[in-house]
């Protein structure tokens, strides 16, 4: 069920589940839910690296998202405010599992760029997710946050509390290791 799209006001129909879920209407709830919950596990698996992570993430994100319904405003989408509650919830978590620690700075990052073209033409979409999973938290975090969710390196690095500087070193390593990865499978 695709309710709430990228649209950028709510239809009729998603605006009463709304105002209905924040008065407590639980059949609200698993609708907004079931519209919602496919993006934002798949989210939650790019962040987490593993199902059983994303799955807590993806509770607690739903939890929080209930919470602080009564605070969208309803102008702007609906999914896109979802999902930053989402991406936080899944950085709350990273922080509290002190996974973004794993950091260095730009200079160390640069001895270790490659200078060959990846095979990257060759892989799918479901690979590629499939050898993010696989990096390190922070650099996963980092790669997520700059590639997928499209924030700056200035807001990444206000989010997770580190420099700008290491943010953009965590993106390099994490594009270097992909690359290696996927020289590896072709």
């Amino acid at each position: 069920m695709q309710l709430f799209n990228d649209k950028k006001h709510l239809d009729t129909e998603a605006k009463f589940l709304v105002e209905q879920s924040i008065k407590g209407n639980r059949n609200a709830q698993k609708r907004i839910f079931d519209s919602l919950s496919g993006k934002m596990m798949a989210l939650c698996l790019r962040y987490m690296g593993d199902r059983e992570s994303a799955e807590d993430v993806l509770q607690n994100g739903f939890v929080t998202l209930f919470t602080k319904l009564d605070t969208y405003s309803g102008e702007g989408s609906f999914e896109g405010w979802a999902r930053r509650i989402f991406v936080n919830t899944a950085l709350m978590t990273l922080r509290k599992k002190d996974a973004l620690r794993q950091s260095e700075e730009v200079e160390a990052a640069r001895d270790l760029v490659d200078g060959e073209p990846s095979p990257i033409q060759n892989i799918g979409a479901g690979e590629i997710l499939e050898l993010v999973s696989k990096l390190p938290p922070g650099f996963r975090t980092v790669f997520n946050m700059y590639v997928v969710e499209g924030y700056s390196h200035k807001e990444i690095a206000e989010s997770l509390g580190i420099s700008e500087n290491t943010s953009r070193s965590q993106l390099q390593r994490a594009r270097t290791m992909l690359q290696k990865e996927i020289q590896k499978l072709y």
